[in-house]
């Protein structure tokens, strides 16, 4: 059956399932307002994930045709795989940051072997063996690729701005800029009385910028055509102020695309900035000696031993353990070593 809930003050929940992913699902939120329903997320691009929509919002007597709107926290797809088909059927406009919107762009106009090849050269510099970049080679040189989640989501017609209200009547929504783990990932203000009176400061739909017991993947921000000229970029670091920026905020209750709804975000936010602290004092520990990312990676403690972590999954982890090392990299506790071939880390 599918897992609707009422969070009350026309706010509800969805749960649409995301397939083959430990996640299970995301929280597709409907916040009702005097223009009609709007869908926060809408959830992943899969036939399943499509059905369980259509039944949770018909569960509410909400049919896809009365959406009026689709606010999408960022441009994953599981966020943000289903806002076309709700557009189509609907008509309904798609707003989303800015900086995420150019990602969904650009994903759109490169050709697939672009990101095989960025892919495969980024883990090299990384230090991947041989053997790891080796497939992706081989897909690039077959021209037999898979076709990758995301490369055609809808692009938006509406641009989410930081600080203002979203035209949204009978509802006050303001959208917070909480980059880190995309670069346009917003957490979205509803600045009302709580509906069952608890302290604090309305309510938050957070994405996955706060979760209640897991930390969000924090990796770099892609472009495969940015080149070594590109600004480098500290997507940990931004993810640390924008947790300190959600902590002053202090909301009454944190409505997140996965789990669950809780209270006390300002817990919340010091468990996981002295989570990231205690990570980054781990890694200077390794850095004794001079180290890949990948060399890192190895090292650091995941949800299980590395032999056992699959082959994407080892490379979301070294794109997480580089955004690590930048971050000691800019607060000049390490520093990179120049020299040619992989890129080598080392505590100063």
């Amino acid at each position: 059956m599918t897992q609707v809930t009422d969070h009350g003050g026309g706010v509800w929940s969805i749960e649409v399932p995301i397939p083959d992913n430990p996640l299970g699902h995301t929280l597709v939120h409907l916040l009702d307002t005097d223009r009609g329903p709007v869908l926060i997320d809408t959830g992943w691009d899969d036939p399943a994930s499509w059905d369980t929509l259509v039944a949770g919002l018909g569960s509410l007597d909400v049919a896809v045709g009365d959406i009026h709107g689709v606010v999408i926290t960022h441009h994953h797809p599981d966020h943000h795989g289903l806002s076309g088909q709700v557009r189509d059927v609907s008509g309904a406009w798609v707003a989303m940051h800015d900086a995420d919107s150019a990602v969904v762009r650009r994903t759109r106009e490169a050709e697939p072997a672009r990101w095989l090849d960025y892919l495969a050269d980024k883990l090299s510099r990384a230090g991947a063996p041989d053997e790891h970049t080796a497939p992706l080679r081989a897909a690039r040189a077959s021209g037999r690729m898979r076709t990758l989640p995301g490369l055609r989501a809808a692009l938006p017609d509406r641009e989410i701005v930081p600080g203002e209200l979203l035209d949204l009547p009978g509802r006050r929504l303001r959208a917070i800029w909480t980059p880190g783990h995309t670069p346009g990932h917003v957490c979205l203000h509803l600045d009302e009385a709580h509906p069952a009176g608890r302290p604090g400061n309305g309510r938050l739909f957070s994405g996955d910028h706060l979760l209640p017991r897991i930390t969000p993947h924090i990796g770099l921000y892609e472009d495969p055509d940015a080149g070594d000229s590109a600004t480098v970029t500290d997507p940990l670091g931004d993810y640390l102020d924008s947790l300190e920026r959600i902590g002053r905020l202090a909301p009454a209750e944190v409505l997140p695309a996965h789990q669950y709804a809780f209270p006390d975000a300002v817990s919340r936010v010091r468990e996981l900035l002295d989570h990231h602290e205690e990570r980054l004092t781990g890694l200077l520990g390794l850095l004794a000696a001079p180290r890949t990312a990948w060399q890192v990676a190895e090292r650091m403690e995941w949800n299980r031993p590395w032999d056992q972590i699959p082959y994407g999954s080892r490379n979301i982890a070294v794109s997480e353990a580089e955004a690590h090392l930048r971050r000691l990299v800019k607060l000049g506790r390490a520093e990179v070593l120049a020299g040619s071939g992989p890129t080598l880390y080392v505590a100063v």
